[in-house]
């Protein structure tokens, strides 16, 4: 059975389209902003478009996306270093058919490798590329030095924060660190839990505004997302809000996000480097 399934993933890869995969890494300056919970509703909203999307836990401290979805997973990334197996026998499927990896609590191991076995890794990791449009990794909160290396290694970061002064200041201190790092960083905001359109853009205004004066660099909003007691209710049942309330106002702020990502991307002229060039970053900061 499990033969199976990997020649039928493998038939699917060899019959998409050879673009490079974008690798997507969402973050924020503080937790507690509804980070994991975008990510795992963006991801089904992409998917909802007919946009394959995969979605990476990496939050080494606190992951919660297997409990957003009310999964247990069995295997986690750092099994890719037994000699059976392979991506696909560590790869969960979630919800609405979002694939899911957990990067589980063997992830800071994996910074360890030596060069053999972190280049094995990477290995099992390629048939992904052209196999998933987009790979979403969903770090933790603030700037430890490993989702900084997320960040800095994938085609684009989207920032979360809510309107909250506390949480606007740390997702300026991100955005700060990352164009100290790599100026022509590709980043998009994100307001989660805002209470009207006119909150939601009032904050992503200020955001940009300030990085636009004190760091000379261009930041785009994506939108915002509605503060909406649907998403809690669908916490506590361990479901994505947007397949257990579809008609919400927080589904609807996703559609429209959604929308906006494809859109921007198709208009993009900044390429996707695709998974090998992601990899490829990472180990260099790695090592």
């Amino acid at each position: 059975m499990r033969d199976q399934a990997e020649q039928l993933r493998q038939r699917i890869q060899q019959s998409a389209q050879k673009r490079p995969t974008k690798l997507v890494t969402v973050t924020s300056g503080k937790g507690g902003v509804g980070k994991s919970n975008f990510s795992l509703n963006f991801g089904l909203g992409l998917i909802e478009r007919g946009h394959k999307a995969i979605l990476f836990d990496v939050d080494l401290g606190l992951a919660n996306l297997d409990v957003l979805m009310g999964i247990t997973p069995k295997k986690h990334l750092f099994h890719l270093l037994e000699p059976d197996k392979t991506v696909w026998d560590i790869m969960e499927q979630g919800p609405g058919q979002l694939e899911f990896i957990a990067g589980g609590s063997g992830f800071t191991q994996i910074m360890q490798l030596d060069d053999e076995k972190l280049n094995l890794l990477f290995s099992k990791l390629d048939p992904l590329q052209g196999y998933a449009d987009t790979i979403i990794f969903d770090t933790g909160a603030g700037l430890s030095k490993e989702s900084l290396h997320f960040m800095l290694s994938s085609d684009e970061v989207i920032v979360v924060t809510t309107p909250e002064p506390p949480a606007i200041t740390d997702a300026y201190a991100v955005i700060k660190m990352l164009h100290s790092r790599n100026p022509v960083v590709k980043i998009r905001l994100v307001i989660n839990r805002a209470t009207s359109e006119r909150e939601g853009k009032m904050t992503a205004d200020k955001l940009a505004m300030v990085a636009k004066r004190f760091l000379g660099m261009e930041i785009h909003s994506l939108g915002f997302v509605s503060d909406d007691s649907h998403v809690s209710k669908a916490v506590k049942q361990q479901r994505p809000f947007l397949l257990t309330y579809p008609q919400s106002l927080a589904s609807r702020s996703i559609r429209n996000l959604v929308g906006r990502y494809l859109e921007s991307s198709i208009k993009s002229d900044i390429p996707a480097n695709g998974l090998k060039g992601f990899l490829a970053r990472l180990k260099h900061f790695i090592r």
